[in-house]
Parts: structure tokens; C-alpha cells; sequence
């Protein structure tokens, strides 16, 4: 992900996220949809990830958007029905929250590309418990290690994975020369305190 751009580290030309946070990470999982190697590699782990975590399970639900390709391969990887939630209901037509066949009373796992608070993720989990289904947990491809995205999965009962996450991600981007050692400070301080980083000049 990081040779192909997918993640980009640059704590001292830092990104502006939509919340206002300064970030020196920027993570767009899109881009290894247009890597087929990449791509099926994310696919094999993602399912065999799902499997060892979860057991048997009737059903995949992507996350709009960017959890939806990960979630149809994996669907697809292992012969199970698909569907996705959107992040609110379709404004026409007929106003669906969660799209594809109502299979209610499926035990279901959650696709996610990526997991920052996990406000988007539990909201689409929230939608599949109010119409019936039975939500074994949530799996993503990365996730910023946040101690309130855990804390909130945890509170809403939701189990999660995921196949890489911040500390693995800085821990080799240094030991390869992606980062200087002084990158790596200034990135593991950014973890300590995103929503300050940055505005006080750390």
C-alpha cells in the first residue's frame, strides 16, 4: 500500500481531513482496487480473516463506498450473498438504507476499507440489527488504532479485525526507508493526539 500510494505519510506536508484534524497519513484503499495483485491479496486475506474470526456466516455487507468492492470479493470469494448500506437512505425510489436482497436473520459481517472512529462503520452495523439481521462483527483492511473507535465498537458489541493497523504500518514504513527516524517521532506523536497535532505546532 505504500508503494503504490495507496497510504501516504508526509508529517511535514500534513493532509487536512474533513473533521479539521491535521493528519501527516492519508489512506485511500480505493487505489488497490486498480492493482489486481494487490487487490487479490487484500481479497485472500480479507476472507481468510473473516473465516478464522467470525466462523460460518450467512451473508457479506459492504460499508458505502469504499467497503462495497472489498465486500463483493469477498462475498464472492466465499460463495455468499451481498449486500451494502448506505450512509443514509436513498432520497428516490424506494428510499432504501440497505441495498440488495432482504435476507433478515442472516448472520452477517461488516466490510470496511478503512477504520478511523468507527462512527460510519457502527452506524451501518446499527442499520442491520434494526432490520433483523444478526451482526457477527466487523472486518477492515486498516485502521488508525484509535482508542475511541475501539471503545465505541466495544460498547456496541461489535467485534472487530483488521489486517494491518497505524503501529504496523509506521513500524515498517521506517524499517524500509519510506520514513526518516524523525518522520517516525513526529508520526507516532500525531497518534497520541490527532485532534491537537498539528495546531500547536508538534
Amino acid at each position: 500500500m505504500l508503494q503504490i500510494k495507496a497510504i501516504k505519510l508526509q508529517p511535514n506536508n500534513p493532509f487536512t481531513w474533513a473533521s479539521g484534524w491535521k493528519s501527516p497519513i492519508y489512506c485511500d484503499n480505493r487505489i488497490t482496487l486498480s492493482h489486481p495483485t494487490i487487490r487479490t491479496y487484500i481479497r485472500q486475506q480479507l476472507t481468510l480473516l473473516v473465516q478464522d474470526t467470525f466462523g460460518p456466516v450467512g451473508c457479506i455487507a459492504g460499508v458505502a463506498t469504499a467497503g462495497i468492492p472489498q465486500g463483493a470479493l469477498i462475498a464472492q470469494e466465499l460463495g455468499l450473498p451481498f449486500i451494502y448500506v448506505r450512509s443514509k437512505p436513498k432520497d428516490h425510489g424506494t428510499g432504501n438504507l440497505i441495498e440488495g436482497d432482504v435476507l433478515t436473520g442472516k448472520r452477517v459481517v461488516v466490510i470496511e476499507d478503512l477504520i478511523s472512529t468507527g462512527k460510519s462503520s457502527l452506524q451501518a452495523v446499527e442499520a442491520l440489527r434494526s432490520a433483523g439481521y444478526d451482526v457477527a462483527g466487523l472486518a477492515a483492511i486498516f485502521s488508525y488504532g484509535f482508542d475511541v473507535a475501539s471503545q465505541n465498537l466495544k460498547k456496541a458489541n461489535c467485534p472487530f479485525v483488521t489486517l494491518s493497523n497505524y503501529n504496523a504500518l509506521i513500524k515498517y514504513a521506517g524499517d524500509h526507508q519510506f520514513i526518516s527516524d524523525n518522520d517516525v517521532e513526529l508520526l507516532k506523536l500525531w497518534r497520541e493526539n490527532p485532534a491537537e497535532w498539528g495546531q500547536t505546532g508538534e
